[in-house]
C-alpha cells in the first residue's frame, strides 16, 4: 500500500513524486513507456523556454533533471506497465496494470494527453526498417550529419525537424499529401533558405531496400505519376494516436470535458474523492498549459492529498531551504560547490 500512486511519469508526475516525498508520503509511479520523461522523450532536441528560472535548453537535459529530482525520495517506479483499471474500495484504491495489481490510498492522474503512439507508415513490412533508418522520433540531430534525409509530414513538428536537421544533413526533402504545409508560415519559408526541397501533393508509396536498410523511396504524385529519391534516413510525422482507454473504461467514473480531459478543480481534486488530476489531462477555468504550470498543479494536489490523509497536517510543505529533509543533501551540494571553487 502506498500513500499515493502517480499514473504517468512525465514532468507533472515527476514533480508530484518529488513534492509528495518532501511531504513525507510514500509514492509509486506507474509509467507505460520504458523510461520516465513523458512527451519530452518525443522531442529531446527541442529547446524549452517556458520554465521559470531555467535558461532555455534542449528537452533531453530538462528531462534528465526532472527524473533526478522526481526520484529524490526513492519512489517505487514501475515502467512498461499499462494501467487498465482503477477500482475504488472502502478506504483505498486498486490499480490494475497488465503486470500486477497495486494498492494505494490516493491516486494522481498525470497522464498528459493519454498514451501517445506515433501514427505508423501504412506500407507493408515498414516496421522492419525501424531498427535501422526509419524513424518516428528525432532523438539526435547528429545522427543525420552528412545524410540524405526524407521527412514525411506537413505539420509544425515535421517542418521544425526539417529546419533543425538541414544544417547537418547533406540534403533534406520534406513531403506532404496536401497542397500546403500546415506548419507556421515563417518556419515553412525558412526551409527555402536552408535549401530544403519541399514536395506537396505527394506521399511515400514504397521503399527500395538492402538488408532491411532503406536506400530509396518511391514517391507518388497526385496525378499518379511516381519518382524516386535516394535516401539514407527516413522520418515520419503523421501525428499521434491518443489513447484515453483508461479514463473511458475505468471503474471510477470521472467527469470529463470534450470526452477526453478530466474536469477538475484548481486544487486538482475531481468528482471522485481521493483521485486528483494534474498536468495536461486536467481542465478547469484557471488552467495554464505550460510545463511550468504542471509543477504548480502537482504541488497543490499533493498538499490536498496530505490534508486528506492527515487532517492535522500543515496545509503546505516547509520551503526547501529550511526543510530538515534536505539538511544532508544541502551539505553535500555546498561541499561540491566549494570543491569546484
Amino acid at each position: 500500500m502506498k500513500d499515493v500512486t502517480i499514473i504517468g511519469g512525465g514532468p507533472a508526475g515527476l514533480y508530484a513524486s518529488f513534492y509528495a516525498g518532501l511531504r513525507g508520503l510514500s509514492v509509486r509511479i506507474i509509467e507505460y513507456n520504458q523510461q520516465l520523461g513523458g512527451k519530452l522523450n518525443l522531442y529531446p532536441e527541442k529547446i524549452v523556454w517556458d520554465i521559470g528560472a531555467m535558461p532555455a535548453k534542449p528537452a533531453t537535459y530538462i528531462m534528465e533533471d526532472l527524473i533526478k529530482q522526481g526520484t529524490t525520495f526513492y519512489p517505487e517506479v514501475k515502467l512498461n506497465e499499462k494501467v487498465l483499471n482503477i477500482k475504488k474500495c472502502t478506504d483505498h484504491f486498486e490499480v490494475e496494470t497488465n503486470a500486477a495489481t497495486y494498492l494505494s490510498r490516493t491516486i494522481i492522474l498525470a497522464i498528459g494527453s493519454g498514451i501517445i503512439n506515433p501514427v505508423k507508415l501504412e506500407i507493408k513490412d515498414a516496421e522492419r526498417f525501424e531498427i535501422n533508418n526509419l524513424h518516428y522520433v528525432v532523438r539526435s540531430l547528429q545522427r543525420f550529419k552528412g545524410k540524405r534525409v526524407l521527412i514525411s509530414g506537413g505539420g509544425n513538428t515535421a517542418v521544425d525537424w526539417a529546419r533543425d536537421i538541414a544544417p547537418y544533413a547533406a540534403s533534406v526533402h520534406i513531403i506532404c499529401r496536401k497542397e500546403d504545409f500546415k506548419g507556421h508560415e515563417e518556419m515553412v519559408r525558412k526551409l527555402d533558405d536552408l535549401r530544403v526541397v519541399k514536395l506537396t501533393n505527394q506521399w511515400i508509396e514504397s521503399f527500395n531496400a538492402e538488408d532491411d536498410y532503406i536506400t530509396s523511396a518511391i514517391i507518388k504524385r497526385s496525378d499518379h505519376s511516381t519518382h524516386t529519391i535516394d535516401i539514407d534516413e527516413v522520418i515520419i510525422n503523421h501525428g499521434f494516436h491518443m489513447d484515453s482507454e483508461l479514463l473511458d473504461k475505468s471503474d471510477i467514473q470521472l467527469n470529463r470535458i470534450d470526452n477526453f480531459y478530466v474536469a477538475g478543480n484548481a486544487d486538482g481534486s475531481t468528482n471522485v474523492e481521493g483521485v486528483y488530476a494534474i498536468g495536461d489531462i486536467l481542465k478547469h477555468d484557471a488552467k495554464v498549459n505550460l510545463i511550468a504550470g504542471c509543477f504548480h498543479d502537482a504541488a497543490i494536489a499533493v498538499n490536498k492529498i496530505k490534508s486528506y490523509l492527515d487532517p492535522e497536517a500543515e496545509s503546505y510543505g516547509i520551503v526547501s531551504s529550511h526543510n530538515p529533509v534536505f539538511e544532508e543533501k544541502n551539505k553535500i551540494i555546498k561541499d561540491t560547490i566549494m570543491h569546484h571553487e
